[in-house]
């Protein structure tokens, strides 16, 4: 694959139109994409992949939240990707433009457009270009297919990113996994891994559900079962050997034992039964004696009971006799009572209607009264048209108090408008000139915010680099410290193993026994054994010490990989901060932050201030109309006025007449209102009053005839004789009572049977219930224990089968447990058959691994003039697993060494010569596609001369491939030496890139 041409518009940092010219650019062989921070090299790559897969790569892509179109574009303007580019013998043009949100063609706002994608390919016969496909999903397959990489592997072999191998060296190999895992894309084999392991965790959650539940079977069995059977239940967890088969053993013996227990309980219902009728039978026979011996006392002393009350009985018969003869008479009384109530009401009603007449009517009748009524009604009728007259001048007088008021209000108007509109011309000035003040400053703060933001980011970096030159020296010297105690720890062991070496007969011979050969000579004698002296050094000693000096190997190798970590986060801060003291950048950002502040504080209120004009403009017209609208409506009250006065002058004119010597129309009107109505009634209560005397003469004279036909001397007599509803009725029913009592206790005392009974001796029911009782109670046991010796029975006979049909259906599933788990320990590294404990996905990026050291010594010695070599390792960490282990081996000093332990150069270059060899064996593994550009980011600042220079050699020597090699780098020195060039540039109004080619 090789790149011929980029052209990108309204994309990142770039707000216009820059194209890229690589094959000027690819003339030498090696080129430098340089510019300052934040100009937008890596948009430059960032531009290539998204042509290519229409996303970015994926670390810039994730969790950003930002959008590709340029802050810096034109409204207008469409964000835009075109790349050039032969791969496959092929030339072809992408062209991506993303989604965008344009503004609306009418009216205001923006409407979204989706995103689109043209792939061409240049047909060299014809010397036009031909057009492929415009679908996102077809140029995706077809780029995909013809270069045979991913996106993420793309990345990782044409972008170069050194950052992430640095790393890699330095990983352990749980991270070193993750990174070739997803280069490889052996994830199927972590899936596999994860899909065993989940079966296995299923199945084996599975069979011990299983278990379980046959285990809760038995307990509900045991449960069920009580105390009956004497062998206990096997003591077993879920999943222990033999536990299907003794549960089913202790199931059928519990079984058995319920049976035999159940025939047991039947016989003792059956005997219980036969007894506990033959004593309800006696019960009941002396229930019934008892009975009618009890009816028969209690009829003879009812009886005498009777023979106590029966003076009173006859005294109340007489009682009633009477009282049946005044109810002939009471007819008459209430008639005479009711006729009484209505006189005397009637008589009242008329001596408080007199009262209330003036003293000319006090002898007049009820025709004199009618007539006096009937007059003061025709001259009421004659008020009616003065009402209307004087409702009609309290209306006038409300409306010239309207008018006053409203009059007054217009004119307090008019004042407070005049008052207001004096100033108007004073106030629009002065809010003028604070809207142009708050205008300048906030111009102002716009341009030091632009400075702001770069100083902070200064002042940051310097405080980083200051602490990170602290955190240097702290840890170099710790590393140095580290690394003497790791000396004396193998100098310590390496004494002690020459200790144990020269004492070592001794400890052999302590293990001899005669007649049995020596492990050194063979002898099966042992005359003069060794014996050990004083301060020997035993086999655990030398291990002790072992252990020390690795452990002191450890911390020290982790010193000094800490030691390069932090050297490189120093190299950065003080390429972002510069040479400038950090109270100097301090001073410049607060000096900054405060003019800042300021400003802007001095123009918050421009808003404000604008809405205050607005205000107040709208104040004066509202202020102007309603002064205008005063004097109209003043003028229109003059005409008002004058109308009211002479319709009132015409109207107390009438008044005055119909009032005569009341206060009002009103008031005489009620005078003669009430003067009739009290003469109505008057009138109606005495005629009331005649008519009622009469009817109580009438009602006397018929209660004397009642009384003296009923035999009474009196109409008082009867009135006393007579009772009421209450008493009536209570002594009938004393009457009643005594009559039906003395019935029953005559049919009692005649019955053959009770006196019968009260001839024989008092019976004994308490003796009878207690026998009867204890039947009853036995037969509710034998019937009880019958029910539970059957309901045992039944859920012993249900538990068994149900726990006979969970062994069968768990048999198949334990084997399948067993297989899968013995798969799922290999996969997984944990099983004993794995020797080296190597994961599966391990296994597969080992061989990958041992392939990228290969590939990438060949450029490693090349670059460390034959120092370095780089080696995959599969040894076993301690007691972790193995795999991913990668070691350099120094050919200065002969030792093998974890690659953690490199300065931060030599990382740089065995970082780049991985990832040029991890290029190779990607490249060849997915097709051997042609890979004729590639590009390396930052990391050459850590580089001395001599070094840079043979790392260039290595990158030169990549011509001999016919590839062509981009630089990212801040390092000045790569200017002179590289001269193909691509500068990017930043600017208030977007980036833009400046080329120079191998002639300029």
């Amino acid at each position: 694959m090789r790149l011929h041409r980029l052209d990108i518009t309204a994309f990142g940092p770039f707000g216009g139109t820059q194209s890229v010219d690589f094959d000027e650019l690819s003339a030498a062989g090696l080129f430098l994409l340089h510019g300052p921070t934040g100009a937008g090299k890596t948009s430059v790559l960032d531009a290539v992949c998204y042509a290519l897969y229409g996303a970015v790569p994926g670390a810039r892509q994730s969790g950003q939240g930002q959008t590709l179109r340029s802050d810096h574009a034109a409204p207008a303007t469409r964000t835009e990707i075109t790349l050039e580019l032969t791969v496959a013998g092929r030339r072809l043009e992408v062209t991506r433009q993303p989604p965008w949100a344009r503004p609306k063609k009418r009216g205001t706002g923006t409407t979204t457009e989706k995103a689109q994608s043209w792939l061409r390919e240049y047909e060299a016969s014809a010397g036009t270009w031909k057009d492929l496909s415009r679908s996102h999903q077809e140029i995706g397959e077809e780029i995909t297919q013809l270069l045979g990489m991913s996106r993420e592997q793309f990345c990782q072999v044409v972008l170069l990113p050194q950052g992430d191998f640095s790393r890699f060296l330095r990983a352990d190999a749980e991270a070193r996994g993750k990174l070739l895992g997803r280069l490889f894309d052996t994830h199927r084999f972590a899936e596999v891994e994860k899909r065993l392991a989940e079966r296995r965790r299923a199945t084996e959650a599975e069979a011990r559900e299983g278990d379980a539940a046959l285990l809760a079977d038995a307990h509900r069995m045991q449960q069920a079962a009580g105390d009956i059977v004497e062998v206990p239940l096997p003591d077993l967890a879920p999943g222990e050997p033999g536990l299907a088969e003794a549960v089913l053993t202790w199931a059928a013996v519990a079984r058995s034992t319920a049976r035999e227990r159940l025939t047991l309980a039947r016989g003792a219902r059956t005997a219980a039964e036969s007894a506990q009728t033959a004593a309800e039978r006696v019960l009941d026979d002396v229930r019934e004696v008892a009975r009618l011996q009890r009816r028969f006392t209690e009829a003879r002393e009812r009886a005498a009971r009777l023979e106590e009350r029966a003076d009173v009985h006859r005294e109340a018969q007489a009682l009633m006799e009477r009282s049946r003869k005044a109810e002939a008479v009471a007819p008459a009384l209430d008639l005479r009572d009711a006729a009484e109530a209505e006189h005397r009401s009637a008589a009242t009603d008329e001596a408080r209607a007199r009262l209330a007449l003036p003293d000319t009517y006090a002898g007049a009748g009820a025709p004199g009264l009618a007539a006096a009524a009937r007059k003061a009604a025709e001259e009421l009728g004659g008020l009616e048209s003065a009402r209307r007259a004087e409702r009609r001048l309290g209306e006038l007088t409300q409306e010239r108090a309207l008018l006053d008021r409203q009059e007054r209000e217009d004119e307090d108007v008019r004042q407070d408008a005049e008052s207001w509109l004096a100033t108007w011309e004073a106030t629009r000035a002065d809010l003028q000139a604070r809207i142009e003040s708050a205008q300048e400053a906030a111009t102002r703060a716009e341009q030091l915010a632009v400075q702001r933001d770069p100083a902070q980011a200064r002042l940051r970096a310097a405080r980083r680099r200051d602490q990170f030159a602290r955190d240097t020296d702290a840890t170099h010297a710790q590393a140095l410290a580290a690394r003497e105690r790791a000396t004396d720890a193998r100098a310590h062991w390496l004494d002690l193993k020459e200790q144990r070496l020269q004492g070592i007969a001794a400890e052999l011979a302590a293990g001899l026994v005669d007649g049995e050969p020596c492990a050194v000579c063979g002898a099966t004698e042992h005359p003069e054994p060794a014996r050990r002296i004083d301060g020997h050094v035993d086999r655990e000693a030398e291990e002790r010490a072992l252990d020390a000096y690795q452990r002191a190997d450890e911390q020290a190798t982790a010193h000094e990989r800490r030691l390069g970590v932090v050297r490189e986060a120093l190299a950065a801060a003080t390429a972002e901060a510069g040479d400038a003291p950090t109270a100097q950048l301090a001073e410049q950002a607060d000096e900054l932050e405060r003019h800042y502040a300021e400003a802007r504080a001095a123009g918050s209120g421009l808003h404000a201030a604008r809405e205050r004009l607005a205000q107040t403009g709208l104040e004066h017209e509202r202020r102007v109309a309603a002064q205008q609208e005063a004097a109209l409506r003043a003028a229109a009250r003059v005409s008002h006025r004058d109308r009211n006065d002479r319709e009132r002058a015409s109207l107390e004119e009438e008044l005055t007449q119909a009032r005569g010597a009341a206060d009002s129309v009103a008031a005489r009107a009620a005078q003669l209102e009430r003067q009739a109505a009290l003469l109505t009634e008057a009138a109606d209560a005495v005629r009331a009053a005649e008519d009622t005397a009469q009817r109580l003469k009438d009602a006397d004279a018929r209660l004397s005839d009642a009384a003296f036909r009923a035999g009474f001397d009196t109409p008082q007599a009867a009135a006393a004789a007579l009772l009421d509803d209450a008493a009536h009725r209570d002594l009938q029913r004393r009457l009643d009572a005594w009559q039906l009592e003395e019935s029953a206790v005559r049919a009692v005392l005649a019955e053959a049977d009770t006196a019968a009974a009260a001839r024989q001796p008092a019976a004994d029911l308490a003796a009878a219930e207690r026998a009867a009782e204890s039947a009853a109670r036995r037969l509710r046991e034998t019937a009880s224990a019958q029910d539970e010796a059957a309901r045992r029975c039944a859920e012993l006979d249900r538990l068994s089968t149900r726990a006979g049909t969970s062994v069968r259906r768990l048999a198949p599933l334990r084997e399948e447990f067993d297989r899968v788990a013995r798969l799922a320990g290999l996969a997984a590294g944990t099983s004993a058959e794995n020797e080296r404990r190597m994961r599966l996905e391990s296994y597969v990026l080992a061989a990958r691994l041992e392939q990228v050291a290969a590939a990438a010594t060949v450029r490693l010695q090349r670059m460390s003039s034959g120092r370095y070599t780089l080696v995959h390792s599969d040894d076993r960490a301690g007691r972790g697993r193995s795999g991913l282990g990668l070691h350099v081996v120094d050919a200065w000093t002969g030792r093998e060494r974890d690659t953690a332990t490199l300065s931060g150069g030599e990382t740089f270059f065995a970082s780049l010569a991985l990832a040029l060899g991890l290029a190779d064996v990607v490249t060849d593994e997915a097709g051997g596609v042609r890979l004729d550009t590639l590009f390396i980011d930052e990391g050459f600042g850590s580089l001395d001369d001599q070094t840079l220079d043979e790392v260039l050699d290595v990158l030169d020597s990549l011509r001999e491939r016919d590839r062509s090699v981009g630089i990212v780098s801040h390092v000045a020195d790569l200017r002179r030496r590289i001269h193909a060039q691509l500068e990017v540039v930043k600017g208030r109004t977007g980036s833009v890139v400046r080329q120079r080619g191998v002639q300029d």
